[in-house]
């Protein structure tokens, strides 16, 4: 039972930590002993779980509310949130769509309108859900015709979404699909109904998805035809042999063809096959209907347009930076032909607008750059200009004579521009669509810069370093450093209302570095910080902080390091290994139990980053060498640590952020005089679609308890 009667108390006498049942279980792995000492806290509905989660809430709201300037900061980063926002508009059948926050709203609001310039009315509006705005707008899709919408709700943060449909005239249907979870939304070209993956429905109430530990295997793809109940629902694909395959759905642009993606965790890799739904008569193909292009895990396809049998892909395959590729299911003998071969960039998107105009989105060096090539011969045609940061969105199909994209910096909130073939004078094809201007912000009094770094073993990093222009170099600022490294997933430019203030009135600089393991530069940089290279990711961050303590923008003892999820794992690690180099750390829904990460929800998928500790030693071995939970210290003395995590959060389950707290205090805290505490948020999980007070509130507390941590003023 967690008792706040008894405490460990640190050395100086001042921090005083709930008492933590403490047990002796250990299990045996690979013919090593581990010990788990808190195992009972993996129940996430127990009474004594309960317990905890009150006590440490208690302890660590003392410590974010220890900064005097953490109301100025709450007002402060309100004002920077309060900005009309956009998304880049799509076209389905008759009208435009965009979603749209008018700042402050809890959740994006979806409009449509008749034009592209006449006056948009509210679509759907996810506020009215839930009073507290917990409800939250998934994954989405209208039917080619543009006549049905089905749209997958989520609540409490939780990856579990129930999908509704509605007319294009805002009429909800009585169609209700529950329990889907990790799909997207696929219609046939008929508006009969739509493909969606589920799983089997967790042994919990409603109100409690989300917050439950039980493993997702044997995910299933369903065909729901529109006006029946989701009973009558038809199984298109299960595979019980392989139960940790995904299978995933999509119609082809013609709307003839059925293609099936299935992938087995997280590695970027796919079968892949197909069926004429014209020649089967069937909206569920039986298996020797089904083509069988790529029946093996050794590359990824993305469908990107079809013309009759020729298929077009995006693809890896001998390409780790990827390229675009051609398959006619006509001659299959042929295999797969190099359509736009692969470059010195990494394609990010591909895109088939206005026919056969193929717009493709690379990263240079961390930075967007779009360019536009012909789909048939693969040859270029134009580069489109655009400024330094990161291209995103692009928005457009083959039948439009347009397209829109997406465009931020750490400086610039975001612009929406358009593209339209309509123009006949090339130079003004482009043209600024929408803007989002914040209130009181001049971004000109700031900066950003790309540096790159040396890792330990030499490899050049980049990394990007924000501050006021001016900045002294006087080795004494504090220090934001972010990170991610993995899942192939690259950290590219982004407003951030939070850096901004960090950097503006608390004096900061704010560094984000892109370390290996993300997609930065394609999939050997990913591979390069996966399984029994991990270690590399570690020393890449640490190697930021030094490079920002040796080039004189700070010391460590004012470096605050920040990561989330995956990010939440290289923090933790990090800390553990050189708590001497940081004065600050938040660690946010970390994955921090490496040796039983893959035994909760999706879990399971991670294991291509991570490595498979149930059936490789040698993984298990390099695991356990680094796993944030089993190499806590106490030789060192640690520097403030803040563990943020959600009760809805099933994703990334709270057991870890729970375990590793409560090893973290009765470890290091006898030893350190900083705050080792966790913040646990109700009805939120992940981070998607948290609403924007709880997003404010929760970062108002890891800013205010950085500052007080490594001893920054607030500067008006």
């Amino acid at each position: 039972m967690v008792n706040t009667d008894t405490r460990i108390t640190s050395l100086d006498g001042k921090i005083v930590y709930p008492q933590v049942r403490r047990t002796d279980f250990s299990y045996e792995q690979h013919g090593t002993t581990v010990a788990d000492h808190y195992r009972w806290l993996e129940d996430p509905h127990g009474k004594e779980t309960e317990a905890f989660i009150d006590a440490q809430n208690e302890l660590s709201a003392e410590y974010m509310n220890k900064f005097d300037g953490k109301t100025k900061f709450n007002e402060r980063l309100t004002e920077l949130y309060n900005y009309e926002r956009f998304s880049a508009p799509y076209k389905r059948g008759d009208y435009y769509y965009f979603s749209r926050n008018t700042g402050l709203q809890a959740q994006s609001v979806l409009y449509q309108q008749d034009t592209i310039d006449s006056e948009p009315r509210v679509f759907l509006d996810p506020n009215t859900l839930e009073a507290d705005g917990t409800a939250a707008l998934s994954t989405h899709a209208f039917s080619k015709s543009g006549l049905l919408y089905g749209y997958a709700i989520a609540k409490s943060g939780s990856d579990w979404v129930t999908i509704y449909v509605m007319d294009n005239k805002g009429n909800k249907l009585e169609d209700v699909v529950e329990w889907a979870k990790f799909t997207n939304i696929s219609f046939t070209h008929d508006d009969k109904g739509f493909y969606y993956g589920s799983y089997e429905k967790p042994d919990v109430d409603a109100e409690k998805a989300g917050t439950e530990t039980g493993v997702n295997i044997n995910k299933r793809l369903y065909y729901h035809k529109i006006g029946t109940p989701q009973s009558e629902d038809v199984l298109v694909y299960l595979d019980t042999e392989n139960p940790l395959h995904s299978p995933g759905a999509e119609i082809s642009d013609d709307g003839k063809y059925l293609l099936l993606t299935i992938t087995r965790d997280c590695e970027n890799v796919n079968m892949l096959y197909i069926a004429n739904l014209e020649e089967t008569g069937s909206i569920v193909p039986k298996d020797h209907k089904w083509t069988k292009v790529v029946d093996n895990f050794k590359a990824h396809y993305t469908y990107l347009a079809n013309d009759g049998t020729v298929f077009y892909f995006t693809t890896n395959k001998d390409a780790p930076r990827d390229k675009v590729v051609k398959y006619d299911l006509a001659k299959p003998e042929e295999g797969f032909t190099d359509i736009v071969a692969e470059s010195d960039d990494v394609l990010s998107d591909a895109t088939v607008v206005n026919g056969d105009y193929l717009v493709l989105d690379y990263m240079r060096d961390v930075k967007g750059v779009l360019v536009i090539h012909d789909l048939k011969s693969g040859a270029f045609i134009r580069q489109i200009e655009t400024p330094v940061g990161t291209v995103s969105g692009v928005s457009g199909r083959r039948v439009d004579k347009e397209f829109f994209f997406y465009f931020l910096s750490y400086l610039t909130p975001g612009t929406i521009y358009r593209y339209s073939f309509e123009v006949e004078d090339e130079a003004k094809r482009l043209s600024i669509f929408r803007e989002s201007q914040v209130k009181n912000f001049d971004n000109t009094l700031f900066e950003t810069k790309q540096v790159f770094y040396e890792s330990k073993d030499g490899t050049k990093i980049p990394m990007f370093i924000t501050h006021k222009k001016g900045l002294v170099l006087n080795g004494d600022n504090p220090a934001y450093l972010y990170g991610y490294g993995g899942f192939n997933i690259p950290l590219q430019a982004s407003y951030s209302p939070s850096f901004i203030v960090f950097i503006q009135n608390l004096g900061g600089v704010v560094a984000v570095a892109n370390l290996r393991g993300g997609g930065e530069y394609g999939e050997e940089w990913h591979k390069a910080g996966t399984v029994h290279n991990k270690q590399n990711v570690f020393d890449d961050f640490q190697y930021a902080a030094k490079y920002l303590i040796k080039e004189n923008y700070t010391k460590a003892s004012r470096v605050a390091i920040h990561g989330g999820s995956n990010g939440g794992l290289l923090v933790a690690a990090c800390v553990n290994q050189a708590p001497e180099l940081f004065g600050a750390v938040i660690g946010d829904v970390g994955v921090l139990d490496m040796l039983r990460f893959h035994k909760f929800t999706i879990g399971h998928a991670w294991q291509s980053d991570y490595g498979f500790p149930d059936d490789k030693p040698e993984d298990f071995q390099t695991l356990l060498k680094y796993s944030p939970l089993h190499n806590v210290r106490k030789d060192k003395p640690y520097p403030a640590v803040a563990l943020f995590t959600s009760d809805h959060d099933d994703r990334v389950v709270p057991l870890h952020s729970f375990k590793h707290i409560a090893e973290l205090q009765h470890t290091a805290g006898p030893l350190t005089d900083k705050p080792l505490v966790i913040r646990i948020e109700t009805k939120a999980g992940h981070g998607a679609g948290k609403p924007i007070a709880k997003r404010i509130a929760e970062t108002t507390d890891k800013i205010a308890f950085v500052a007080y941590a490594i001893g920054a003023k607030w500067i008006d």
